[in-house]
């Protein structure tokens, strides 16, 4: 009898130890007053806050406080020419100017413990630029998460030879805000968590997208998932991401 109770005792600790997870990380924050919506989720949300913004620095210190973690959203050129703001990075660039626009983007936003790209379909399928961001990104101690928004990226080549702790987007939840899109994400979501054992997801702060969480959020520990912060999965072995083929979008 002890024996079959102590079997059940591991399975019950082996079955939560191994509990499927997501990170959700909200992009594109500080611009916008209706970005203070984002205050109102889960603490188990990540939120990506872009630099030098209206908004940003004080967004991230009151997240901060209420649980979330925080991360850094570098704007990096895009190969349909979309204007990239305050800190952006491109292509004509020289190292000097990149180490330097990445140390103040990251001084900017308090509390940020790792970086992913803003757009950046263009730059990231670049080597130098991608070394020179890693390397920086390693001397501040930021982990990277790739938001993948090309095939051809070489930031997880960039990340893995200078050893910066590297998670990469596996799903979009929100490039369609309508009310069946975002379920059918939602749904897809959830269906690849309990699949590969984690997932990385990137949403974005619009109306639409706020209102859809905050009432399904809850779904997530009905079917037995971890909402956790990015930094979380950093000890995980996320390799199924790798040869998922997330949907790639050009941002």
């Amino acid at each position: 009898m002890r024996l079959l109770y102590s079997l059940l005792l591991l399975t019950l600790s082996s079955s939560q130890s191994y509990a499927a997870q997501i990170a959700l990380i909200i992009d594109d924050i500080g611009y916008r007053q209706s970005d203070e919506t984002v205050l109102a989720l889960p603490s188990g949300v990540t939120l990506s806050v872009l630099p030098h913004t209206p908004l940003g620095k004080q967004l991230a210190k009151t997240a901060h406080e209420k649980g979330h973690e925080i991360m850094l959203h570098l704007p990096m050129q895009a190969l349909n020419g979309k204007t990239l703001g305050l800190g952006g990075l491109t292509n004509t660039m020289t190292e000097a100017q990149i180490r330097h626009t990445v140390i103040d983007a990251i001084n900017s936003v308090p509390f940020a413990k790792g970086a992913n790209n803003h757009m950046g379909s263009l730059l990231t399928q670049l080597d130098d630029p991608m070394l020179w961001i890693m390397e920086t990104l390693k001397q501040k101690q930021l982990y990277f998460v790739d938001s993948m928004t090309t095939r051809f990226t070489k930031a997880g080549d960039k990340a893995d030879q200078l050893g910066v702790p590297l998670l990469k987007r596996q799903l979009f939840l929100d490039n369609d805000t309508s009310a069946n899109a975002l379920e059918k994400q939602f749904s897809s979501m959830i269906t690849q968590a309990h699949a590969e054992g984690n997932l990385v997801a990137i949403a974005h702060p619009y109306p639409e997208t706020i209102h859809f969480l905050r009432a399904n959020l809850q779904r997530l520990k009905i079917e037995g998932i971890d909402l956790v912060p990015a930094s979380s999965l950093l000890f995980i072995n996320i390799s199924p991401a790798d040869g998922a083929n997330p949907t790639v979008t050009l941002r």
